[in-house]
């Protein structure tokens, strides 16, 4: 396994690359190829560019695009300049998009061709953007990215990168319904594979032969965490810019790609794909899923389909993504299959119960992580950081035990979050905006059991008086506030909803017909 040790920040990492293999290719997209040498260049362009634009040390930039190349260039670009990347969901709406800008007080906005309407829309909703850089050619009059750079010189703008600064801003949902931006340090990419290094501990085996590719975009933490660590490793990354099964399997067998990240119902849909039999996947070597656990039939068929190693990660975007990992070996212990698996070295674990004090091995609480990946908090949010984050551990809302073993068995989740196909729903966010319907008196969002994505939500509404609703005249009411995958799949109407004496929705209530007779409550 090759990760450099004295590579801590995201500039370090291109300066090392193109410094030890500048020739090597670093990114595969279609028909276009950027080695690190290009990558490095290119990038640096992009960083004197928003340097003599202004660019301040920790000023968030947003990038508005579907995976390519050229996002990745203006992603080391940003670090390059003392910037934070601020990498947003290109299915979001435009108002979800504008919090998100004007949260993080964003001046400048990097955007693909294919959003430049939702850009041209962004400028009025936001007052402080003030420089729109698309990656292709457009009408709107904006600055190219090719224009953006010519001319600049191909050296850092900056002095060295503070490996605790912070490098990325991720939007994740709260349950007040406000999303909140994770701030993440340099170190929190290159933490565990640091651990990792130091344990001599070989994890997955990756080296600088390998190409990856990654189910999830790098506006996740998984997505960015993937593609990183490919880097760090010196592979050959293929960019996916949006996932489906096919594409996927022809870009496998194309690029002869060797560890692949999905979350597990990309794998089911890859399985499902009529092309699946005659695919030639025996490129791969190991299959990381996380996101959600895998269900075990899925497991054990898609073990025999794909013949490769399988390893499954757990983490949240506060804990920089992975924390736990259940290894290739523990996946031939049947045991063990409903593990979420046990902690990288460097990074520990606790089971922790309402007042906060640890319980003994097999008894469920909260699931609470303490890994050197950990973020630096939420921005502007000092309540909800020191509510999440508390003495250098971040208490995840997920409910689990330890066995005796340190392997950690997800069991329920503390908090609501949803999980659906590797999106994180949180229902204060969708219940805020379809309580808004004049039909709905109460409602009440929860997850429900979906055989490919996990989870699918599920509204349960209380009617005004001669009132009717369907589904989908609630998700067309929803559509334009909330993205896609937010709306509702099903739902259900009630004479009340179950409360609390405070006044607080019983959502295990609501949860607990649909998910009786389940081998686990959280799939």
């Amino acid at each position: 396994m090759i990760f450099p040790a004295q590579v801590c920040t995201l500039p370090d990492l291109i300066r090392f690359r193109a410094e030890v293999q500048p020739g090597q290719v670093a990114i595969c997209d279609g028909d276009r190829t950027t080695t690190y040498g290009q990558l490095d260049q290119q990038s640096s362009r992009v960083a004197q560019s928003l340097y003599q634009h202004g660019l301040t040390p920790g000023e968030r930039v947003g990038v508005l695009d579907r995976d390519c190349d050229d996002l990745f260039t203006v992603v080391f670009g940003i670090s390059k300049a003392s910037g934070v990347v601020l990498g947003m969901d290109w299915r979001l709406t435009a108002v979800e998009l504008a919090f998100q800008l004007q949260d993080a007080e964003v001046r400048t906005l990097f955007v693909g061709s294919e959003f430049v309407g939702i850009a041209e829309g962004l400028m009025g909703l936001c007052p402080k953007l003030r420089t729109v850089v698309t990656f292709g050619q457009h009408d709107r009059g904006w600055t190219t990215l090719a224009d953006f750079i010519e001319g600049m010189p191909a050296a850092n703008p900056c002095a060295a990168v503070d490996p605790e600064s912070v490098a990325v801003q991720m939007y994740t949902s709260g349950t007040t319904g406000k999303p909140k931006g994770v701030m993440l340090a340099h170190r929190s990419f290159f933490a565990i594979t640091g651990e990792l290094g130091k344990a001599k501990d070989p994890w997955i085996g990756w080296h600088e032969h390998d190409v990856t590719m990654c189910g999830m975009p790098s506006f996740h933490i998984g997505g960015m965490w993937w593609a990183v660590t490919s880097f760090h490793a010196g592979a050959c990354y293929v960019v996916l810019d949006s996932f489906s099964g096919w594409k996927a399997l022809r870009k496998i067998e194309r690029h002869l790609v060797t560890k692949l990240c999905l979350v597990p119902a990309m794998i089911q849909v890859c399985m499902s794909e009529p092309e699946f039999a005659a695919a030639d996947v025996s490129s791969v070597e190991c299959i990381v899923y996380g996101g959600s656990p895998i269900p075990r039939p899925l497991l054990e068929q898609a073990i025999r389909a794909f013949g490769c190693d399988f390893a499954q990660i757990y983490g949240l975007t506060e804990t920089g993504n992975t924390a736990v990992c259940l290894r290739p070996a523990d996946h031939r212990n049947g045991r063990l299959l409903t593990a979420a698996g046990r902690p990288y070295p460097g990074v520990a674990l606790k089971v922790v119960d309402g007042a906060g004090q640890s319980v003994a091995a097999g008894v469920v609480g909260e699931i609470c992580i303490k890994s050197p990946a950990n973020m630096v908090g939420y921005y502007n949010r000092p309540d909800a950081t020191a509510a999440t984050l508390r003495s250098g551990w971040v208490h995840t809302g997920d409910a689990g035990l330890l066995d005796e073993n340190g392997y950690v068995f997800v069991n329920d989740r503390v908090k609501d979050m949803i999980s659906s196909a590797g999106e994180n729903i949180y229902p204060a966010e969708v219940e805020s905006v379809l309580a808004g319907h004049p039909s709905v008196a109460e409602i009440g969002v929860i997850g429900v059991p979906h055989d490919s994505w996990g989870e699918q939500v599920h509204a349960v509404v209380v009617l005004r008086p001669a009132t009717s609703l369907g589904l989908q005249e609630l998700q067309e009411f929803g559509q334009g506030q909330l993205a896609s995958f937010k709306l509702p799949r099903s739902m259900s109407l009630a004479d009340e909803l179950p409360r609390t004496p405070s006044g607080k929705i019983k959502k295990a209530e609501l949860r607990a017909p649909y998910w009786r007779g389940r081998e686990r409550s959280v799939q």
